[in-house]
């Protein structure tokens, strides 16, 4: 019996491994997308989620696609060292970690002068929730909430 159990555990590992790997799932294929095509998207996704004005729109637009396009060239640069097989030393990590903070806390005052008093806090509230579930803490807060 148990050898059975075995064959049929390691025959469904063999199947599992066997699927296609190679289609994207989730978020993964915003990576295909072009930096106008993904501040589009998360323009539109912003505007559902706070009730913008057309004008909030337009600004969010324009400081979303600038973001994007940084964002993507900084992608390809990664994939080339990568690739190189090149690794950080400790300074440029720093110097990474110090412009990535000086970039959210400019995006947090840029968000604060577009957005009025009541959609600013609802954006904060939901890039809390969203960094909490990317750091995996979001098992901590829920139980918490009971």
């Amino acid at each position: 019996m148990r050898k059975l159990i075995l064959a049929a555990l390691f025959l469904s590992g063999i199947t599992a491994m066997a699927q296609d790997h190679n289609r994207k799932e989730g978020r993964g294929h915003i990576a295909d997308f072009t930096p106008e095509q993904m501040a589009t998207l998360q323009t539109k996704r912003m505007t559902l989620a706070l009730d913008l004005t057309s004008d909030q729109q337009s600004k969010i637009q324009d400081m979303f696609t600038k973001n994007a396009a940084e964002r993507k060239a900084k992608m390809e640069a990664h994939k080339a060292r990568k690739e190189k097989g090149e690794t950080l030393t400790d300074d440029e990590k720093f110097e990474l970690e110090n412009n990535r903070l000086d970039k959210a806390i400019a995006l947090k005052e840029e968000m604060k002068s577009i957005l009025n008093d009541q959609q600013y806090d609802k954006w904060a509230k939901m890039g809390e929730k969203k960094g909490n579930h990317k750091r995996g803490n979001y098992r901590k807060i829920r139980t918490k909430k009971k």
